[in-house]
């Protein structure tokens, strides 16, 4: 987006080169890094990134009334509901499609939000893996609002930690070792010293939870959760049994919530009236279909990763929809063809990583991820068999 930091970028690039940060990269923790790492970041202009901050306090501002508050309380399925919720996320993660508008200028576009955990430890390694094999720009930088490696890493801990023994804080996920995103508990581990544990080796007693670590109980105080409901409703019955300690009045402190996945989400953006929010609405609110659907895009509530998305809509197919309650119509945002790669330009989204203290008044801006594409959806599932695509990371204009 920067047009001479691309030219330099792309004439200074080598396969060797590539190759050589993908062996350092993958080595840190063997077999774990399960998605592409691709071959560039982005260089954001300020303005651009003024745009996108400014959309995200808009929306805050909207998401921390009482009345959105109220609203949300339909967000959360009430199979979903887990008790002492706090009265804000800990993390809210917004993501933008760079887009072209009617005059042909760029601009953000949300595309959706979540008031869940991101690849936060892992976004602190990749741009410095990322620093030994290629030239990055002076006055650019990964980070937000002045954020640096050291005060991000410790505002993560003060988060997740807090005061509590590191020893007795867990990442929570479901089968860890089998998630595409498992390599960011790898890189959490090791910033934090906290430990990575499955649902199915949570041990109960009373209102207290517990894992076994050398041999001996080790009491659960505080859970960095990263487990998404949805997920573990698709799992055994067994299994499905076991998660029902999240219904329970535990003796554990979530970071987040997990009724926050709820309702800080695709649920919100009905809600929001912002230039760089698409218009959403509820599906079973809507009356008549528009004319034109193919400029519209259909999507389940309930689910991550972009699955279930409709994106060549038809009027049979939202026919066929049955629980329209839990899906919205969203006017479809065509990504802008803007990172320039030596065979063909791809699309970018950015998400951009929200970090909120629970004393703090408001979230603020830290960091980011990024991905690029050539295919129809952003995400590392949908460009297989594509170089320059996947998973990379933003270098703001400082």
């Amino acid at each position: 987006m920067v047009a001479h930091l691309r030219a330099q970028y792309n004439k200074d690039f080598t396969t060797e080169k590539y190759r050589q940060f993908l062996e350092e990269l993958h080595n840190i923790h063997p077999g774990q890094l399960d998605f592409r790492a691709a071959e560039t970041p982005l260089f954001i202009p300020k303005w651009f990134t003024q745009k996108m901050l400014d959309a995200c306090e808009a929306i805050i501002d909207k998401i921390t009334t009482e009345d959105y508050h109220q609203q949300s309380e339909n967000a959360v399925p009430a199979s979903y509901n887990v008790p002492k919720e706090d009265r804000h996320p800990h993390f809210i993660a917004f993501d933008f499609g760079i887009c072209k508008n009617e005059h042909n200028e760029l601009e953000p576009q949300l595309i959706e939000m979540q008031g869940f955990p991101s690849l936060f430890a892992y976004q602190v390694f990749f741009p410095e893996v990322h620093a030994h094999h290629f030239w990055q720009p002076e006055n650019f930088s990964t980070y937000l609002n002045g954020f640096t490696r050291e005060t991000y890493i410790n505002l993560l801990k003060q988060i997740i930690v807090a005061d509590a023994d590191p020893e007795q804080v867990v990442l929570l996920e479901i089968f860890p070792e089998k998630q595409k995103t498992r390599i960011d508990f790898h890189f959490t581990e090791s910033l934090l010293q906290i430990k990575t544990v499955c649902l199915t080796q949570l041990i109960q007693e009373g209102n207290n939870l517990f894992y076994e670590k050398d041999g001996k109980k080790v009491q659960i105080k505080r859970i960095y959760n990263r487990l998404i409901l949805d997920d573990l409703f698709q799992q055994s019955q067994e299994i499905q049994e076991k998660g029902k300690i999240f219904q329970q009045d535990l003796n554990v402190t979530w970071v987040p919530h997990p009724n926050w996945f709820y309702r800080i989400s695709k649920f919100s953006l009905p809600f929001i009236d912002h230039p760089y929010v698409p218009k959403t609405r509820f599906l079973n609110e809507v009356k008549e279909l528009p004319a034109d659907l193919q400029n519209y895009v259909v999507k389940p509530l309930f689910s991550f990763a972009g699955q279930g998305v409709i994106i060549d809509v038809t009027k049979d197919e939202i026919d066929n929809i049955t629980y329209k309650e839990n899906w919205i119509i969203q006017r479809k945002v065509e990504y802008a063809k803007v990172i320039e790669t030596p065979d063909e330009a791809a699309k970018a989204e950015i998400r951009l990583f929200y970090f909120w203290e629970p004393t703090a008044e408001r979230p603020v801006a830290t960091t980011n991820l990024a991905r690029l594409s050539k295919g129809k959806m952003v995400g590392v599932r949908y460009n297989k068999d594509k170089e320059w695509v996947g998973g990379t990371f933003c270098l703001f204009e400082m």
